[in-house]
């Protein structure tokens, strides 16, 4: 790709998930990140919609940002697959030349966003937790030219040890995947129209094409742990799964939902659906009760964003009261009943 080439390269587009033809929430909150890099880059914003009579859809990204809309809209994308999705992609990539072209870090999106990178020869920068403009590499280095408007993409390293800061200076597109609930989504503007493109590049089954069977769906009585305003989450330290009646008994004074960390899903106290952290979900709740929780950097990298953050610990040197707001040292098991019963008092 030669620099000139590289001019040709234009606007941000976001993979606008849908299942089931429902939009993922994620194809929202990426909408509202590419607001903001489209205005830092001063262009536009366009969806990206692939599915199977999915042309229905469009109304609602234009009223969470999308300037336009392209639809790839055919019978052999009707559930999700991956040679079909990643040739739909590809193609309008090659088609259209996007800049920046962002993908949630799905179940789905982690399939197609490295083959589709591959297909159209770039880099991809995997689960995203900051992305903005700016200039690469960040500090001019003598006899090294200094690029501008690159997207800096910021994502936690070993483990979450450290922070790296990654950009794709010589390709294009610049890719990334961003995790659900990281990124927020913009106040839907009612009325909102976007320009709407079909482009279909063809779609001929071949024996990469996989055979769907059939698609259950798993039935699950859990509330998604994102949408909570009040989560009360345990950790290793609640000791058991039959314990965790203590936590259940707080968050329902209160009318919250009880999460957890991955220790306890490890020890199989707890579903997958409730873990919080960075192999979990990203949440932002009002209040966090982070019960019996030592802190480790994986775990904060999913909470740290909500409001008021209170850990009850018997610890005093547990990591998790760094990012605490209010901390209590001492036995769970003796702290939160008495902390149930005086919400209740006051809870009416």
């Amino acid at each position: 790709m030669t620099k000139m080439g590289l001019e040709e390269y234009k606007g941000v587009y976001v993979f606008a998930q849908q299942v089931d033809n429902k939009l993922s929430g994620i194809a929202f909150e990426l909408l509202g990140k590419a607001k903001e890099l489209a205005s830092d880059l001063d262009t536009d914003v366009t969806a990206v919609l692939i599915g199977s009579g999915v042309k229905g859809l469009t109304g609602q990204l234009a009223e969470y940002g999308a300037d336009k809309v392209i639809v790839v809209d055919d019978p052999e994308l009707k559930e999700y697959r991956t040679e079909p999705y990643a040739h739909a992609l590809s193609s309008v990539i090659n088609e259209y030349k996007p800049d920046i072209v962002l993908v949630g870090a799905t179940a789905i999106g982690r399939d197609l966003g490295p083959r589709v990178s591959a297909r159209v020869a770039t880099g991809l920068t995997a689960d995203c937790t900051v992305l903005e403009i700016g200039d690469f590499p960040l500090n001019p280095v003598p006899g090294k030219e200094q690029k501008h408007n690159q997207l800096l993409m910021t994502r936690p390293a070993f483990g979450g040890n450290t922070i790296a800061t990654i950009a794709c200076p010589d390709h294009r597109p610049q890719m990334a995947t961003v995790r659900p609930g990281v990124m927020q989504k913009i106040e839907p503007i009612a009325g909102a129209k976007a320009e709407v493109i079909e482009y279909n590049p063809g779609f001929t089954p071949n024996n990469k094409y996989v055979e769907i069977v059939e698609v259950v769906k798993e039935l699950s009585d859990t509330v998604d742990i994102m949408d909570a305003k009040i989560l009360v989450s345990g950790g290793r330290g609640v000791g058991s799964a039959e314990n965790f009646k203590i936590l259940q008994d707080l968050a329902d004074a209160i009318g919250g939902t009880v999460s957890c960390s991955r220790a306890v899903v490890d020890s199989g106290w707890m579903p997958k659906e409730l873990q919080v952290g960075q192999t979990g979900k990203t949440v932002r709740p009002n209040v966090y009760f982070a019960i019996g929780i030592s802190g480790a950097i994986q775990h904060t990298a999913g909470m740290e964003e909500s409001d008021i953050i209170i850990a009850i610990n018997k610890d005093s040197t547990a990591p998790i009261f760094e990012v605490a707001d209010y901390g209590i040292v001492g036995d769970l098991n003796k702290i939160v009943p008495k902390l149930t019963e005086e919400l209740k008092a006051v809870v009416k």
